[in-house]
């Protein structure tokens, strides 16, 4: 590690140097050590002590060459430029106008310069009046400003602004920078709080000149960042960059090459040609102190005119190899779970009970299968499984199986080699197998994989390898699987449509995610949470409420969030049932007409009894989904629960005979006898 600059400062007044050193010290301390010696003090007496920098106050010995009596031979030396703070100068504004303001300082030099800089800033409202020791006093003036030199004001004064010590300008500090070649610190947010404070009037000039040393230090970070090697060369075809990556594969020197002609140095790089050409000279493989180079030269086109060019190399045999790495890294970049059980809205007993048993699985090493509806959440289930196991460090990669074709399904899956199809990238590019390893990998709508998919996927999980397409290389994997569906996987097993291995294979812990319509409450819970989320600021009137607990969500989450953002758009602050959205009530492909509500009086139970009758009248049975769509037609507030309550209470007191699985429900003759005598009321 190099050892530290050190910058020495001279000024005139002890005071004065010390506030300078504290203002280079403030960007450069951690850098450099700096020291300050006043010739007053007699601190800056005879011939100081080598420094790397020598910054001096104009007024400190009086002239160029006694200062050059004090140091070394040989050494830089920069004058010291003061300003002020803009929160000073904010002051200074609102002095009454016309004002007779004495400007007090050590020197009347000192002081008319600070004068002058005052009035370059705009500070030209009041009169200045220049004071310092022995000069003659000023009846008339009762203001007095001062960069610190409260001893020389004159008494009698009503009002006195100390400004305090003028401070370094930030053009200083840049030049200090390029000096100490310390360029880098010009990209810091000490420098850039520190140019905000300081006054200038070159702020155009200061902006211009601060985004080129940025831009010139980005590019050489860039640069020196690449894993290819850079030359560059001007207009003229002269070397102005060298790449320590390009230095190492020509086996040059950068410092010596600087400013020589490129085909002087590189005589295989085709710079001139680029140059005339004005063209993009593609890769070609050269051979350089024995190795292998692909060279690749670019021209820089600037206004229509080529102001020079760059030359990309790279070690034949690592193109590859580096590619591949590369875009596994592009890959990775978002693969990572972003909810955890936490996130998991709803305090329900269906809602805590998955999250319990959902925790305690991803403890565990096998395979987890969701199942649930469409838009219950099992994409979120599936992060927070993989947040709360032992692999919550490493990637978590998903992909919606369903979304793509069976070709490119497996080229996803367990990647490619280069020239393993038409179209395939240079160098192949790694699947979701491997972008997974030491991950999860959640594989959603499992069911919709071909037959000969799952039968790579089995390999997969069975024997923990991969196989890219057009590859014969085995790549090992350590990777947990989460599948998802919202199909019963059993029936498609029995139609020989699954795999019955591959089902028992990712089947080990299933966890089923309830629907909307058996959370309860949560479904308000999820509302105030959208609602939150998306800047709502809207309330459910109660008979919107009734609905949310009848309705039965077939979209579930997902079409509940759609309808509390339909919400926001209505511009209303209290919903009603005339706010609901259109697309609430389509069941299929039908929309259905809400029908003239059922009065509040007859109730849940008297709606299904007569739903049950006029299903006797008709000869046949009817079931619980049929009760529910027919509720909603008639905009009954009722709900899947409830209706099986109903139902459950019938059967207890001998009106209905309910029937398992879909054979629906039946009124006995004592039912019908219920409805029949008029007697249609809950008993």
């Amino acid at each position: 590690m190099s050892s530290k600059k050190r910058i020495t400062v001279i000024a005139l007044d002890p005071q004065a140097g010390e506030s300078y050193r504290s203002d280079i010290a403030q960007l450069f301390g951690g850098v450099a050590e700096i020291s300050a010696f006043s010739v007053l003090d007699g601190s800056a007496a005879g011939v100081l002590d080598r420094a790397d920098l020598f910054v001096a106050s104009t007024d400190a010995y009086g002239s160029p060459e006694e200062l050059l009596r004090h140091i070394p031979i040989d050494s830089q030396t920069m004058a010291v430029e003061v300003s002020f703070r803009w929160r000073e100068l904010r002051k200074l504004k609102k002095l009454p106008a016309g004002s007779p303001v004495l400007f007090v300082n050590m020197t009347q030099t000192m002081a008319r310069e600070a004068i002058a800089q005052l009035e370059q800033f705009g500070i030209t409202h009041v009169r200045w009046i220049p004071f310092y020791p022995g000069a003659p006093e000023v009846p008339e003036a009762r203001i007095a400003v001062t960069p610190g030199e409260l001893r020389y004001v004159p008494p009698g004064m009503e009002t006195v602004i100390d400004l305090g010590q003028r401070v370094c300008t930030s053009g200083m500090m840049i030049e200090i920078a390029l000096r100490l070649e310390l360029e880098s610190l010009l990209e810091g947010p000490a420098f850039q709080d520190y140019a905000r404070e300081v006054a200038t009037n070159n702020y155009s000039f200061d902006r211009m000149f601060a985004r080129s040393i940025r831009l010139e230090s980005l590019f050489y970070i860039l640069m020196e960042s690449l894993e290819d090697g850079v030359v560059g060369i001007n207009e003229k075809g002269e070397i102005f960059a060298c790449s320590r990556r390009a230095e190492e594969m020509t086996l040059v020197s950068a410092s010596l090459i600087q400013g020589r002609r490129c085909e002087e140095v590189f005589p295989y790089i085709p710079f001139v040609q680029c140059l005339q050409s004005r063209q993009t000279l593609p890769a070609k493989a050269v051979k350089v102190n024995g190795v292998n180079l692909s060279i690749e030269v670019v021209p820089v086109i600037r206004q229509n005119a080529c102001i020079g060019a760059f030359a990309l190399l790279q070690r034949f045999n690592d193109v590859e190899a580096r590619q591949n790495e590369l875009r596994g890294q592009l890959y990775h970049k978002g693969h990572c779970a972003k909810y955890s059980f936490a996130d998991v809205v709803g305090q329900s007993e269906a809602i805590r009970k998955t999250k319990e048993t959902l925790g305690r699985m991803a403890l565990s090493e096998s395979p987890v299968l969701l199942i649930g509806e469409t838009g219950t959440g099992k994409e979120l289930f599936a992060h927070a499984v993989h947040q709360a196991s032992r692999r919550t460090d490493g990637p978590f990669v998903a992909i919606n199986v369903a979304a793509f074709p069976e070709n490119l399904l497996e080229s996803e899956l367990f990647g490619y080699e280069e020239g393993a199809f038409t179209g395939a990238k240079k160098g192949g590019r790694p699947g979701l197998f491997e972008l997974a390893h030491r991950g999860t990998l959640f594989l959603d709508e499992v069911e919709g994989m071909s037959p000969v998919l799952q039968i790579k996927l089995l390999r997969a999980l069975q024997e923990r390898e991969v196989m890219r397409v057009g590859g014969s290389r085995i790549i090992h994997i350590d990777v947990r699987i989460i599948a998802a569906t919202n199909e019963a996987l059993e029936q498609k097993v029995r139609e020989g449509s699954f795999r019955r291995d591959l089902y028992y294979r990712i089947n080990t812990l299933p966890a089923l995610i309830p629907p909307l319509t058996e959370r309860g409450e949560d479904v308000f819970l999820l509302t105030d949470h959208f609602r939150r989320e998306l800047g709502g600021t809207f309330q459910l009137t109660e008979p919107v409420r009734r609905f949310f607990r009848s309705h039965s969500w077939p979209g579930n989450i997902r079409e509940l969030r759609n309808v509390v953002e339909y919400f926001i758009y209505t511009g209303h602050l209290e919903i009603t049932l005339e706010d609901l959205p259109p697309t609430l009530f389509l069941t299929g492909e039908s929309v259905l007409r809400p029908a003239a509500p059922v009065p509040q009086a007859s109730g849940g139970f008297s709606f299904v009894l007569s739903q049950l009758y006029a299903a006797s009248e008709a000869g046949i049975s009817i079931g619980r989904e049929s009760l529910l769509k027919r509720a909603r037609e008639a905009r009954v507030p009722i709900s899947q629960k409830e209706v099986r309550d109903i139902l459950a209470d019938m059967a207890a007191k001998g009106l209905v005979r309910v029937s398992r699985g879909r054979g629906g429900s039946q009124l006995t003759p004592e039912g019908r006898a219920l409805w029949e005598t008029g007697q249609n009321k809950q008993v």
